[in-house]
């Protein structure tokens, strides 16, 4: 937006609202908080404010997930040059596998598992092959009971 419309805007904004009275400390302190929110502004002079007053996404440096996988490329690197490069990538691909598992504790309450030997009673969740559905469908006889 240009500064015109801005301005404009902020006009329209304190014509619609009025504020009540206030003692000159607190208008003091919120034309300092003004002064923060301008300095906080993007390019242009454009706040990066979201809709709903919804604070703006950590920047990309402050994610943890790009912070480990950068992490990881740097052992990598440094392993390789060590001659070590493969046996670093083939641990860090067992620890990805061993972290992306689920242990038994994290089940939520009524959830099967995919084997069935691990359900109550060797129930099999919906879809499973049975050897019965797969002997009948080789032998081409029809399903029991139709």
């Amino acid at each position: 937006m240009s500064a015109g419309v801005e301005r404009r805007l902020a006009q329209f904004r304190a014509a619609a609202s009025p504020r009540p009275a206030e003692p000159p400390g607190e208008a003091a302190a919120a034309e300092a908080a003004e002064g923060q929110r301008a300095a906080a502004a993007g390019p242009g002079g454009r706040a990066q404010a979201r809709p709903g007053g919804a604070a703006a996404p950590a920047p990309v440096w402050a994610r943890p997930l790009l912070l480990k996988v950068l992490l990881w490329a740097v052992l990598l690197a440094l392993f390789a040059e060590l001659e070590l490069g493969l046996p670093c990538f083939v641990l860090s691909l067992l620890y990805w596998m061993y972290v992306g598992t689920r242990g038994p504790a994290e089940r939520r309450r009524g959830e099967l598992s995919a084997y069935s030997v691990f359900n109550p009673g060797c129930a099999a969740i919906a879809g499973t092959l049975t050897a019965e559905q797969l002997e009948r469908e080789l032998h081409y006889r029809p399903a029991a009971g139709r």
